[in-house]
Formats: structure tokens, C-alpha cells, sequence
């Protein structure tokens, strides 16, 4: 799958600490390698602050805080053949709190929280109980293959 992923990878934000480039590559790739075709793909990620994941929260979901990631579906099957899967929106001062407040590092976090959102991208959900034991599976399987713990044990 490496080569097969093209990343548009934007910072609006950048502190307390953001990962870069190659571990959000590694991290997409892995949860793409569990259920995308084997075909190009793109990618969007970008890391905002407290301020634009809150209106952009309030504007989709309806919801007046901030979250840890937006999803946004891709327009899919683009013209040159290649796939684009969407957007995720990532919100670095969030994602700092929840790993100090869970007590876990925060590359283990930011690489959860990515492939958590990449496999809503290809379908996965979490509404419905089994849906979401599906879904947490399927992320402790790849966060595994990464070298990463469960993170819901």
C-alpha cells in the first residue's frame, strides 16, 4: 500500500505537539491496508485548534465544543481513477489533554485518533453497541500492528 496514498497534510495548528508527515503516512497506510482497494488514494488531514474544531463541530454535528476528529467524506472515484477518501480534522490542543488525561503517550493517541478516523472514512462506524466493538476491534488490531497498545483496555 505505500506508495498508493497521497496525503494533503495542512497545520492551522501546531502545539503542544503534532506529529509529522511520516507517522500520519504509517498510520493512514496501516488502517488502509484493512479495507481500501488497492488503488490510489488521497487523503486530507488537517490539524486545527480549539477555536476551528468548534465551529466546525457546531457547524456539521451541532455540537458547541470542540472534538479530538472530524470526518468528512471524499468526493470517491475521482476522473484519473485515484480515490479520495476525505478529510480529517484533528484538533492538536484536545488531543494533548486527552492523552494527559488518560495517562498514555501522546504519539499513542494521535496514531489511535488517526486510524480511528481514516476507518470511518472507508464505512466504520460506532452508533450502534455492536457496530462499535466491531469498530474498536478492528483499531486494536491495526494500533497492534503499529507496535501500539488496545487503547480501550
Amino acid at each position: 500500500m505505500g506508495e498508493a496514498l497521497e496525503l494533503d497534510l495542512t497545520y492551522a495548528a501546531r502545539r503542544p505537539w503534532v506529529p509529522g508527515r511520516a507517522a500520519f503516512l504509517r498510520w493512514a497506510r496501516a488502517a488502509l491496508a484493512a479495507g481500501a482497494a488497492a488503488r490510489p488514494q488521497l487523503l486530507s488531514i488537517r490539524i486545527v485548534g480549539e477555536a476551528g474544531s468548534r465551529r466546525l463541530n457546531e457547524r456539521y454535528r451541532r455540537k458547541t465544543r470542540a472534538t479530538n476528529v472530524l470526518s468528512f467524506a471524499g468526493a470517491g472515484t475521482l476522473p484519473d481513477g485515484r480515490h479520495d477518501l476525505g478529510e480529517l480534522v484533528i484538533c492538536a490542543p484536545l488531543m494533548a489533554r486527552e492523552a494527559a488525561r488518560a495517562g498514555i503517550g501522546a504519539k499513542a493517541h494521535w496514531a489511535h485518533i488517526t486510524v480511528h478516523g481514516v476507518l470511518h472514512l472507508l464505512g466504520h462506524d460506532h452508533e450502534a453497541d455492536a457496530e462499535a466493538r466491531r469498530m474498536q476491534r478492528r483499531e486494536a488490531q491495526i494500533l497492534g500492528s503499529l507496535g501500539f497498545s488496545n487503547p480501550y483496555r
